[in-house]
């Protein structure tokens, strides 16, 4: 792995957390007025009719795949990543939510030592729990946080990092756009299955809403699928935990809801965390580079 390739995953992976957290505050202002299972449904029928329309008759080769069993669990990962966490949102805040989320990086880098042979060096180690210890730091356990809605961010965290380290295994072996596509197709199907029983026909403001997180997740889910293709799992999963920091940014825009001093330094420590593994991980990258060279 190149210092190029490591700051083009952080770069990505950073610029996918801050989509996605975006997409989650739309889609918590549209559960507050239409069913859960209707958001999560616009979510993945928005990306599919985007990569249709962006993909266009090269679509049919894209959707050829070596791997339609990996394709499958993946993207029923995917979905059930969003649809822990979209429910969650109609009992506990965003930046609640995301830091119990954002428990995934501990399981993206142990599931890529263990699976995919990833090497599990004290830098990435350091980072991920340090970032860790910011996140508990927010949500300080023994708070009213604890309740039994909390345990849905849980289990997104269990299924993002099955998500994750797929999207690694698969990115290596094909083009990015068929495990886009694959996750779309998959989603706007089995989320328009409870469709007929929850609809509630949107206003047209909300209309654009709804489109809104289709976008934000196709954008997201393809910064994403590029960064885990680029870069190895283990470097990247600590910047996950900047979707504290964005959620909270959201939270006090659209919601007023205002971080306390607590969340503020837990903040501090997972920013510190991920850019010490950042410049740790280039420096290595450097100077594995220059002794390749000599």
């Amino acid at each position: 792995m190149t210092a190029h390739s490591a700051r083009k995953g952080i770069l990505l992976m950073i610029l996918a957390v801050f989509l996605f957290t975006a997409m989650d505050a739309v889609a918590k202002g549209l559960i507050e007025r239409y069913p859960a299972p209707q958001v999560i449904w616009a979510r993945f029928a928005g990306q599919a009719l985007i990569v249709a329309v962006l993909l266009g008759p090269r679509m049919g080769p894209f959707l050829r795949t070596q791997h339609p069993w990996l394709h499958l669990v993946r993207s029923a990962c995917q979905f059930l990543a969003t649809a822990f966490f979209f429910v969650s949102l109609a009992y506990i805040s965003l930046p609640e939510a995301t830091a119990l989320a954002d428990t995934s990086p501990v399981l993206i880098t142990l599931g890529a030592a263990l699976f995919l042979g990833e090497k599990l060096g004290p830098r990435r180690i350091f980072g991920v729990f340090a970032a860790l210890i910011g996140a508990l730091i927010i949500i300080r356990p023994g708070a009213e946080v604890f309740t039994l809605a909390a345990l849905l961010p849980l289990a997104n965290a269990v299924a993002y990092a099955g998500n994750a380290l797929l999207t690694r295994h698969i990115g290596m072996k094909e083009p990015f756009w068929t495990s886009l596509m694959y996750g779309a197709l998959f989603g706007a199907v089995v989320g328009g299955i409870a469709l007929p029983f929850v609809w509630v026909t949107p206003t047209l403001p909300d209309l654009g809403l709804f489109f809104l997180v289709g976008c934000l997740g196709t954008a997201a889910q393809l910064c994403i699928i590029r960064s885990f293709s680029t870069t190895e799992a283990s470097v990247v999963a600590p910047f996950t935990y900047l979707g504290i920091l964005f959620s909270t940014l959201w939270s006090v825009l659209f919601f007023n809801d205002w971080p306390d001093g607590w969340t503020i330094v837990g903040a501090l420590v997972i920013v510190g965390a991920g850019l010490y593994v950042w410049h740790r991980e280039t420096l290595h990258a450097r100077q594995s580079q220059t002794r390749s060279d000599d």
